[in-house]
């Protein structure tokens, strides 16, 4: 029963998380957190490897389709950058909240607590942003800094990237919902490459069943080229309103999360 549980919330979150440019992780962490079928720490390195899986299909569709947008590899580089270094920093932030509490399950609601936020903050910018200016920054050092927050966030809550990458893009760059779904998932390709070099390297490689990585890596992939195929298919609004209803749901999960483990 576990098998299928675990495909279908890879699959679909993979598939949403190529859509919206989120990565799905958002959706995976949270929701097997919620089912207790894994521990807190085998959950947060296999959902990174099924976001990484994805964002490097999806990213691959999305550099040969063709968009109405020019992809700015310059910028999308300098960004990405940060990313790598946000999310070095971050592994060893959660690392070092693992050691600080006893109970690996106290990390699960910390990390649910901080997504909480994140969402609600999200959520609330997402339903307001057409009356909200933005900004169209363009000094790379601030651009690397902001990448830096992003990987930071994306590697301590095991997430990808999320819905934090799309309000930044959206705010800091006035960029579109596809548009800055794509960069978002850019980043949250380099990010995530990071973060899982670093657990390897320092032997912090949870316990877990090869079987189970692999079909989680199989759902990002076939979820991300699904994903990439029908972001192209539809327009900026249809992208919005299934961002909004994402992240309603992804509130209600953490809630109960937090409530679980605390």
């Amino acid at each position: 029963m576990e098998y299928v549980i675990i495909t279908v919330v890879c699959f679909l979150s993979s598939v949403v998380g190529a859509i919206c440019g989120i990565g799905g992780g958002v959706i995976i962490k949270p929701v097997l957190d919620a089912t207790g079928i894994l521990s807190v720490t085998t959950i947060s390195f296999l959902s990174g490897c099924t976001v990484l899986s994805m964002s490097v299909v999806s990213m691959y569709k999305n550099m040969r389709a063709k968009h109405d947008f020019v992809f700015d590899k310059t910028f999308a580089t300098v960004i990405a950058a940060g990313g790598v270094a946000g999310g070095i920093s971050g592994k060893a932030l959660y690392e070092a909240v693992l050691q600080k509490l006893s109970d690996t399950s106290h990390v699960g609601a910390v990390q649910a607590a901080v997504l909480l936020v994140i969402t609600i903050g999200t959520l609330l910018y997402t339903i307001n942003k057409e009356k909200i200016r933005t900004k169209e920054l363009i000094h790379r050092p601030i651009i690397f800094l902001i990448g830096i927050i992003l990987g930071i966030m994306s590697s301590f809550l095991s997430i990808g990237g999320g819905p934090i990458n799309l309000v930044v893009l959206f705010y800091f760059f006035s960029m579109t919902s596809k548009q800055a779904a794509m960069y978002s998932i850019y980043i949250i390709m380099f990010s995530q490459i990071s973060s899982l070099f670093v657990t390897v390297v320092r032997g912090k490689t949870p316990a877990f069943e090869l079987p189970i990585l692999l079909l989680m890596i199989g759902c990002g992939i076939v979820g991300g080229l699904v994903g990439s195929k029908i972001n192209k298919r539809i327009d900026n609004k249809t992208v919005d309103r299934l961002f909004i209803g994402l992240m309603a749901v992804i509130i209600v999960i953490n809630i109960f999360n937090i409530y679980r483990y605390a």
